[in-house]
């Protein structure tokens, strides 16, 4: 992101509006490291690869990914849909409960 204000004791976006703490400012205890859990309850982790449990159309195209397709690496983020990922060429973020850790 390059449109940021950055207040005295927070950050702006300037696109979207959203807020959030100056990491210099915080005091306290450090963020808890997120732990996302594939549908079968084995722990993902950044880096990982998954493949697709159930069929899911994507929404806004006429795409759907299979059972069994397999990501590339993924990335853990925050938000409801914790996977960042590429399937079949396409970038997407998806919820855990719909994958499978390959091991």
């Amino acid at each position: 992101m390059e449109d940021i204000l950055v207040l005295s004791d927070h950050n702006e976006c300037v696109t979207c509006g959203h807020e959030w703490k100056n990491q210099a400012n915080e005091e306290g205890p450090a963020p808890e490291q997120r732990i996302v859990k594939d549908a079968y309850g084995n722990v993902l982790e950044t880096g990982d690869i998954v493949a697709m449990i159930k069929d899911l159309k994507l929404k806004g195209s006429s795409e759907t990914l299979k059972t069994g397709t397999k990501s590339k690496p993924i990335r853990i983020v925050d938000g409801d849909h914790e996977i960042d990922c590429k399937m079949n060429g396409i970038s997407i973020a998806l919820k855990a409960m719909y994958v499978k850790k390959v091991q």
